[in-house]
């Protein structure tokens, strides 16, 4: 997704080649979704004629700000994307629109072109980006609610702990809210995290000073750094958690796959750095290499991911996919104790379902299915004691055990068969159910004795006895 440095970067794009512009033609989307509270027609005629005087950012959102209002603006969501046609705009790890694709790409929402040919487009393949045109956007939500910009206006080390010092929320979530702090997102998150070895689901208000120094170190580093190279992930350093948490497969630097195993130790030397020297020869293509190689399973599907021999584990925190690494950030305080307890909340969800199968026993020690045959059993006798006897066709109780074929062909010979035939029909283990034959065949004068068919079908007619 774009985060901060991609959003700037493409701010820098439109900075570099677009300033001082005119725009001569329009194309807006006819996406509700996307083009957020004006109509295309509309959108359009307040942009053809202006001229663009400068690219602002705050956060993720980007607006262009023209010669007069309204201007455009872009909340770039989860895969929003700026392109410039034949320039070379930063992509994401998991671009939106590849350039092989048509142009305009069909996903375009925003398209201009300017009065010397050059052409921009905001493309966004997801539709979870917001196109808006606002009098004056820094003063509309979302962008008046944003906290303090991450690169442009950075918090100083007292005021990042006395923040953190009053949020008792896990700090995963609490970097991941924009009213906090602009900019940060899901990887970012991550990766700062990471770096300051504090656990994603630590309370933000334990966290020790030197702990708030480390972290707000950190923020600065991976942000200003992710900027100054374009938010090009192939340039990020080779140790950083980015390279290997996506989709938790290995990673990739510079074109080349990094081949990390749980456990490089258990492999002779020379081995290891075959491989890698064959990886560098190949240029990292995986079609060309060696079948034998354990690339080719995990790319097949997910496997344990390892950064530094150190394995990457993967939670939901912030409501969102959380990369870390348990054997370097740990939860501290108060919650390491919560943290080995967490498991115990299945057991004790099943020890509660113990307890209850417990108070359910009876004097027999029967278990919980057999009190559950005899309520049922109970409520049968009880609406067949209401129910009023009188000849004719009535509508069949339902049985609660199951009964097999064979059961089924001794009722039929057994007319008169009493309680202990029911025993023998159903298992004498299983509780008692008071049969229905006898007052039927009581009931019914004049007719031959019928009896019920023990089939788990009650809707089937009942059969003659011969």
């Amino acid at each position: 997704m774009p985060e901060l440095p991609e959003v700037e970067a493409a701010r820098r794009a439109i900075e570099e080649h677009c300033i001082g512009k005119k725009i001569k033609k329009a194309i807006i989307a006819d996406d509700s979704k996307v083009i957020d509270g004006v109509s295309p027609p509309d959108f359009v005629a307040a942009l053809v004629g202006k001229t663009i005087v400068s690219a602002l950012r705050k956060g993720k959102n980007l607006w262009l700000q023209l010669d007069s209002p309204p201007f455009p603006s872009f909340q770039f969501g989860m895969a929003g994307a700026v392109y410039i046609k034949g320039v070379a705009v930063t992509k994401y790890k998991r671009s939106a629109v590849n350039d092989s694709d048509e142009w305009p790409s069909k996903y375009s929402k925003f398209f201009v072109q300017l009065d010397d040919g050059l052409e921009l487009s905001f493309t966004d393949k997801r539709r979870f980006a917001k196109v808006r045109l606002l009098e004056d956007p820094a003063s509309k939500p979302p962008i008046s609610e944003l906290g303090p910009d991450a690169l442009l206006e950075p918090m100083t080390v007292d005021e990042l702990h006395g923040s953190l010092s009053k949020k008792k929320v896990a700090i995963k979530a609490l970097l991941l809210d924009q009213s906090f702090v602009s900019g940060i997102g899901n990887w970012i998150a991550d990766e700062v995290l990471y770096q300051a070895r504090i656990h994603p689901l630590q309370i933000a208000s334990s966290l020790s000073r030197e702990s708030s120094a480390t972290l707000h170190n950190c923020i600065k580093e991976v942000v200003q750094y992710a900027v100054e190279v374009d938010a090009d992930c192939d340039r990020f350093p080779l140790e950083w958690l980015f390279h290997f948490r996506w989709g938790k497969k290995p990673g990739k630097v510079n074109g080349k796959i990094l081949l990390i195993y749980s456990n490089p130790f258990d492999k002779k030397k020379k081995f290891f750095l075959q491989v890698i020297e064959k990886a560098v020869e190949v240029g990292a293509d995986s079609s060309q290499f060696p079948n034998s190689w354990i690339f080719h399973s995990r790319e097949k599907k997910s496997k344990k991911t390892f950064i530094d021999g150190k394995e990457i584990d993967f939670i939901v925190a912030g409501g969102r996919t959380t990369a870390y690494v348990p054997g370097l950030q740990k939860l501290n305080g108060n919650q390491a104790g919560k943290a080995v307890g967490k498991p115990k909340a299945r057991t004790s969800k099943k020890k509660r379902d113990g307890d209850d199968d417990d108070n359910d026993n009876n004097e027999d020690g029967g278990s919980e299915p057999a009190t559950e045959e005899e309520k049922i059993a109970r409520k049968a006798k009880s609406k067949r004691e209401l129910r009023p006897k009188s000849p004719g066709k009535k509508p069949l109780a339902k049985r609660k055990s199951k009964a097999s074929d064979t059961d089924s062909e001794e009722d039929e010979v057994a007319a008169t068969a009493d309680d202990d035939d029911d025993d023998h029909d159903h298992g004498g283990d299983q509780k008692k159910k008071p049969r229905r034959v006898t007052s039927r065949k009581q009931v019914m004068v004049g007719k031959a004795p019928k009896k019920l068919v023990n089939n788990q079908n009650t809707n089937k007619p009942r059969k003659k006895v011969k």
